[in-house]
């Protein structure tokens, strides 16, 4: 899958990724010993939207004694999958960005091994999917719908405000969504129809966005930066489905946000971090799921990732209070449920969109 990055951050944020996967320098195979064998090595398996500031990751080091090799290894699905055909032989040590749309399967499939750190509790426990704490939260980030306000104005429509509106003929041809057989938050907006219009209806919902123009691509970045009339690529499509702190990351001169999420539409995506199974180092990746729970490392993903921390008392971005509300009742899926159902309804979403 094509996970890519979750908002427009990611190509700001280049110079970031790439000074965090230097870190520890060399090929990005599994766990391996340091050549000061007084520095232990541990692979961090983690998807490729991953960014923190180097001086962080220094001072982790520092700090621990612990070297911290970055593997990035594509979206949440794509990472789930090489996780579960890596299993007996793992290619790291810890895995963070399994999401919760993808969990059930990581846990049904015996990829993590039981940790509770000393800092879950500080939020991070708001969000278990697993009563043997296999998996631990390190941030959260919803998908929703996103509009273009501007181009509402000029046209002299009303903006659009729920998933019905969507469907209106006064939008037709508008919208540009991802698709859920290669993108997160394809995947994630399709859980969101399930979860409002029910498994009997939701085909009819998805019915209704095709005979109404809807556009689906590959992934979030050719959605949202080539099609989106809202983003720096001034595409034709002023609706598309990105993130409730998308917005954060379109504020104009005026301090204002250009575009706007439409909290209605949110579907809640907590990503997870866990010490993977048969890991040869388990102290060490202990040590790094303590670290990005941690107060140190939380404080920097919004900056860096933007998505919302886990942990409780985490001081966000000026102006994501205005830009980027953290949506108060988004729409969620038990991960069993999210198991039983994933695979049967993209089989029929792709039926359904001739996809």
């Amino acid at each position: 899958m094509s996970r890519t990055v979750r908002t427009v951050v990611g190509l700001a944020t280049v110079s970031v990724l790439a000074s965090a996967c230097s870190l520890s320098g060399g090929d990005s195979g599994g766990s391996s010993a340091s050549s000061d064998q007084q520095t232990p090595t541990v692979t961090l398996v983690t998807h490729d939207s991953f960014a923190a500031p180097q001086d962080v990751l220094d001072a982790f080091q520092r700090q621990s004694g612990i070297k911290l090799k970055i593997l990035k290894s594509g979206d949440a699905g794509a990472l789930t999958n090489k996780l579960v055909l890596t299993k007996g032989s793992p290619i790291g040590d810890v895995a963070y960005g399994v999401d919760n749309t993808f969990a059930s399967r990581a846990l049904n499939e015996g990829v993590f091994q039981p940790y509770t750190s000393p800092e879950a509790d500080r939020g991070p426990q708001r969000y278990s999917v697993d009563p043997q704490h296999r998996l631990s939260a390190v941030d959260l980030g919803d998908v929703c719908v996103n509009i273009d306000p501007a181009y509402f104005a000029s046209k002299g429509l009303p903006e659009p405000k729920s998933y019905d509106d969507l469907a209106d003929p006064k939008y037709k041809d508008l919208t540009v969504a991802e698709s859920p057989a290669t993108a997160s938050p394809g995947l994630a907006f399709l859980l969101g129809t399930v979860a409002k219009y029910g498994e009997d209806g939701w085909k009819g919902y998805w019915q209704k966005l095709k005979d109404n123009g809807l556009k689906t691509v590959s992934g979030w970045e050719e959605a949202y930066t080539k099609d989106f009339s809202g983003s720096s690529g001034k595409g034709p499509r002023p609706i598309v489905v990105s993130y409730a702190s998308s917005p954060a990351a379109e504020v104009g001169e005026d301090g204002k946000p250009r575009t706007k999420a439409l909290l209605d539409t949110c579907f809640r995506q907590v990503e997870y971090a866990g010490v993977l199974t048969n890991s040869k180092q388990i102290p060490q990746a202990q040590k790094v799921v303590d670290f990005l729970l941690s107060q140190q490392f939380q404080t920097t993903v919004a900056a860096n990732m933007y998505v919302y921390p886990a942990r409780q008392g985490v001081e966000l971005p000026a102006g994501w209070a205005t830009a980027a509300p953290l949506p108060q009742a988004p729409a969620t899926m038990p991960a069993d449920k999210v198991q039983a159902g994933r695979e049967k309804w993209i089989g029929e979403w792709r039926s359904l969109m001739g996809a």
